[in-house]
């Protein structure tokens, strides 16, 4: 990992994903980019009579982050800052080719009721969009994640990203532990069910075998439930998943469990797309 972005709002949530990404720019030595997206509306960004007044803005929004990154725990990183003059989303993955990101630091205070169904926290989106992993921060900044939870469905579609997720814990000196939740419904699973998939899983993902002891068994009502229970009682420090970024109507009907738990977490969220 040689380079990571993070978007910045001047919130305390933007500022603890800002300082978790610096504590782990100084332990193994990475780039960070901090990116602000200023909303100008249309009719700003190009009508000539109002071209100053942009200008303007740009250039006291320039000097607004440059403040807010003359921090102490910045001293002596690598930083590159990056202005949008408008808050489209998909930019951001955008943004993440051109400038080789590997990984996103994305800082949440979540969203709830009529908010969230509609239109959901801007980590949400980010996640939904992005090409790349996206850690998302919550409530403080985080040192260091010396224990992971992996959620997976052991299906076929989840193999390369369940390597990613323990190449990236490997990287960082994390021990990860993987969760596979059964619910009382359609895809109810026994146990003995249970374990023939994640045998295979493994099988298929030419993985030793000795992962499988890594593996716990949940029961609950809702896999979102399952997750966050599972984390909070095992003393976990960050939960890994996997998304299909669905979007449009196909994110309207079927939803997403990671955007979900991300959003209702008070765990660090690690969220890696799965390859259509």
């Amino acid at each position: 990992m040689k380079k990571v972005l993070v978007p910045i709002d001047f919130s305390n949530q933007s500022e603890n994903a800002l300082i978790t990404a610096a504590n782990f720019a100084r332990k193994f030595d990475f780039e960070l980019v901090v990116l602000h997206m200023l909303e100008l509306s249309n009719a700003m960004a190009t009508n000539t009579v109002t071209t100053k007044e942009t200008v303007f803005y740009l250039k006291l929004m320039e000097k607004k982050l440059n403040e807010f990154l003359d921090k102490e725990y910045l001293r002596d990183l690598k930083i590159t800052p990056i202005f949008k003059h408008y808050k489209i989303f998909s930019e951001i993955n955008e943004l993440c080719n051109e400038e080789n990101i590997d990984l996103v630091f994305m800082g949440s205070q979540g969203a709830t009721g009529l908010k969230e169904f509609f239109i959901g926290s801007n980590a949400q989106k980010v996640i939904r969009n992005s090409d790349i992993p996206v850690l998302v921060v919550k409530d403080k900044p985080m040192e260091t994640f010396e224990n992971a939870v992996f959620a997976c469905d052991f299906s076929d579609d989840s193999i390369e990203v369940y390597k990613k997720a323990r190449k990236f814990a490997k990287s960082i000196n994390c021990k990860m532990k993987m969760i596979y939740v059964n619910t009382p419904t359609k895809s109810f699973k026994s146990s003995s069910e249970m374990r023939e998939i994640v045998k295979g899983f493994f099988s298929k993902a030419g993985t030793s075998a000795d992962h499988i002891k890594d593996v716990q068994y949940i029961s609950d009502y809702t896999i979102e439930s399952g997750i966050i229970n599972f984390a909070k009682s095992h003393n976990a420090d960050i939960i890994a998943m996997a998304t299909h970024g669905r979007k449009g109507l196909a994110h309207f009907f079927d939803g997403s469990i990671t955007e979900d738990v991300a959003n209702h977490s008070p765990l660090p969220v690690l969220s890696f797309k799965i390859e259509s």
